[in-house]
């Protein structure tokens, strides 16, 4: 499958209702985001499924591929655009397996081996971070600009930065081999979702094309 990678809004629900949740995820779309994820760490399959059917109503009018986090048969039951997947959850070989050719396999890759590893078992795109701490509920570890560097040299496909970045912290990613930005509370606990996407995307790209 086809995907844009350049703004990659990854949603989470911990300050928001479901009906916050779908405007924030429409606004993100209207504002030019160009992958959602949904991540719901401490969801059970029937609510996240639930709510999964409704992302994917509101992507699916902006033609924006949804990308469901750990849960395979999530992904597969609301026939999603594809999974993202850690070093915790089910091997990218297996999702690859279970999803077909077709479908969007993410995986998260902090090192080159584990980068060259996942991109080996059928990897479409890597997600490298954390680039500063985060305000969410994930745990993560700061992952230094050279690493993510490296990672992007070392493998063919798109390479995703992660990890408390917003608009107003990302040149340090200006000489990067990136192919996108990932954001969550910079879209996801902006008062205007819509506007924040687009700013942070435009100054993406002018980033990019320096």
């Amino acid at each position: 499958m086809q995907f844009d990678p350049t703004l990659y809004v990854i949603t989470d629900s911990t300050y928001h209702t479901t009906e916050t949740l779908l405007r924030a995820v429409d606004e993100a779309c209207r504002g030019g985001a160009t992958l959602i994820q949904l991540r719901e760490k401490d969801t059970g399959g029937r609510s996240y499924l639930e709510l999964a059917q409704q992302v994917k109503s509101v992507t699916d009018r902006y033609s924006v591929p949804l990308i469901i986090d750990d849960r395979v048969d999530v992904a597969i039951a609301c026939d999603a655009a594809g999974v993202h997947v850690g070093a915790s959850d089910l091997p990218v070989a297996v999702c690859r397996r279970l999803l077909g050719p077709d479908k969007i396999v993410g995986a998260t890759a902090k090192t080159v081996e584990a980068a060259v590893a996942a991109y080996n078992d059928g990897a479409d795109y890597l997600g490298t971070g954390a680039i500063y701490p985060t305000t969410t509920h994930v745990t993560t570890k700061v992952t230094p600009v050279s690493v993510l560097n490296d990672v992007c040299r070392a493998v063919p496909i798109p390479v995703v930065a992660i990890g408390g970045l917003n608009a107003d912290n990302m040149d340090v990613l200006a000489d990067s081999p990136i192919k996108g930005i990932a954001v969550v509370s910079a879209v996801m606990k902006a008062d205007d979702p819509c506007a924040a996407a687009a700013h942070i995307k435009e100054k993406f790209l002018k980033m990019m094309n320096k």
